[in-house]
């Protein structure tokens, strides 16, 4: 396996020293207080502010807010593993009398006593996306399914790669297990047909098909460098899993600095406009589509309902969660599973 990131106890204090909180006040409201006061306050936290992903995921928040007559507000850390900002952000937010708050949250396990502090004062807690450790922490989850999501990549990259000797390298999101990057790492290896010995830990596995694990803080330039990396260790890679779609960009870019743009097949997860057209570009071969506006959309919703009469909903039958659903995009179908095109794709690309 490929080194890992600094330790959890030098990364958290290394976080502490440059973490700051990156408040946006969205057209719902002007200030953290002082305004709205016969709106119900919403509170909308993401693990960054530039990810295209979270930025989607507040435009539909901010529109359903509109639509429900909520005052949003929305709070985003410095990066995918500020767990510190996320807690001052849930503090914010109860002290002003938040109803509910949405939350993708950075890691799911270290969030869970400010999220037991906003419970116990009252306020409705439903995760996206990210998946709290253990789930009952919050009300409700609206997510998708993201081990099916890794599976489907995981089965057409198999399918793919039938003929073969695969050489697969993951590039993951930390070394920190968070659960939203376990579950789609070994979704991925499982459709793929690895045994991942313990399904919740990234890393253990004993493939000879694999040449390597590496993070990436799911962003295009660590996704650049840690392909660089596993490049040079083995020359022959030619499956890349991606935890999502700006990393597999990153990988493109090493990839193809090293001429072997077409020996490698890059999967993904996400289904952002950007990634879908990389799929078209064949940058990447397939990726898991998700749902991100919807997920705001229904959270919102089931919190605006709970503001309104206390009620939490229900989680999709058999999951836990309530499943905001997943497709397959690819221009290269194969045999005995679902998909669509990168046509259809552009069409509802973070809907």
């Amino acid at each position: 396996m490929a080194d890992r990131v600094m330790p959890r106890h030098r990364a958290l204090a290394a976080l502490s020293a440059g973490i700051g909180l990156t408040l946006l006040l969205t057209s719902c409201g002007s200030g953290i207080s002082g305004h709205g006061d016969d709106k119900p306050i919403v509170g909308l936290v993401t693990k960054t502010n530039d990810n295209p992903f979270y930025v989607k995921m507040r435009e539909g928040a901010q529109k359903k807010a509109r639509q429900l007559g909520v005052d949003l507000r929305t709070f985003a850390g410095k990066g995918q593993a500020d767990n510190d900002s996320q807690v001052k952000a849930i503090e914010n937010l109860v002290a002003a009398g938040a109803k509910g708050i949405l939350i993708t949250p950075a890691d799911s396990g270290a969030i869970i006593p400010a999220i037991d502090r906003a419970r116990k004062a009252g306020v409705m807690v439903v995760a996206l996306d990210s998946p709290t450790e253990p789930a009952s922490a919050v009300d409700a989850t609206f997510a998708t399914d993201n081990r099916l999501a890794g599976r489907m990549i995981g089965k057409w990259a198999k399918a793919r790669m039938d003929g073969k000797r695969p050489r697969v390298a993951l590039l993951d999101l930390s070394s920190e297990q968070v659960k939203v990057d376990v579950l789609r790492d070994q979704g991925f290896l499982e459709g793929f047909g690895v045994d991942v010995r313990n399904p919740n830990r990234i890393g253990d596995e004993r493939d000879s098909r694999i040449v390597g694990h590496e993070v990436t803080g799911a962003n295009e330039e660590g996704g650049r460098d840690a392909m660089e990396k596993l490049l040079q260790k083995n020359g022959s890679i030619n499956l890349v899993y991606t935890i999502n779609e700006p990393t597999a960009a990153g990988a493109y870019q090493a990839i193809k600095a090293a001429g072997k743009q077409k020996d490698i097949t890059i999967v993904s997860v996400d289904g952002g406009c950007p990634g879908v057209k990389n799929v078209a570009g064949g940058v990447i071969g397939a990726t898991s589509m998700q749902f991100p506006v919807k997920m705001a959309a229904e959270g919102l919703a089931a919190v605006a309902a709970h503001a309104k009469d206390g009620g939490k909903g229900s989680a999709s039958s058999g999951h836990g969660f309530t499943n905001t659903g997943v497709s397959l995009i690819t221009d290269t179908p194969v045999s005995g599973l679902d998909s669509q095109k990168s046509d259809w794709g552009l069409r509802h690309c973070w809907g």
